[in-house]
């Protein structure tokens, strides 16, 4: 990654899904003050993020969030920091960390389960301005 990109907070996500995959086109599309990287999970750069901090590095289905300072959020963590990050309308999702965790969570490990029915897979392209945002190391 180039100095560019030091302020960047990174979305880890799985590659393979194409639920995942909408929803990083979803976060591309709204992130007019470019403050989001994309990696996918099952990368070089995805697996040396897992492996450094200890985390799971066969299993796919926990969103990752490294944001610009050095902390990473996961699960509804990072969702809810994802829309506050985003700024406008979107903000006021952030209110969904006041949830407890564990239901919070629990909504999130509920969708995982099931997000290859609830979402065809599809080929996400990003396009030439986009791929500047994706780590492919």
């Amino acid at each position: 990654m180039d100095d560019s990109n030091l302020n960047k907070n990174i979305v880890f996500f799985d590659g393979e899904c194409g639920f995942c995959n909408f929803w990083v086109q979803w976060i591309l599309e709204r992130d007019k003050k470019d403050k989001f990287l994309f990696c996918s999970l099952q990368s070089g750069f995805g697996q040396k993020f897992l492996l450094d901090r200890g985390l799971e590095t066969t299993q796919f289905n926990t969103l990752y969030l490294l944001k610009s300072d050095g902390q990473y959020l996961i699960k509804s963590q990072a969702v809810f920091e994802i829309a506050n990050l985003l700024g406008g309308i979107y903000s006021i999702f952030k209110i969904g960390a006041l949830l407890p965790k564990t239901l919070g969570d629990g909504l999130y490990d509920v969708v995982s389960r099931n997000r290859m029915k609830i979402s065809a897979q599809k080929c996400f392209l990003p396009d030439q301005n986009q791929r500047k945002k994706f780590i492919e190391i």
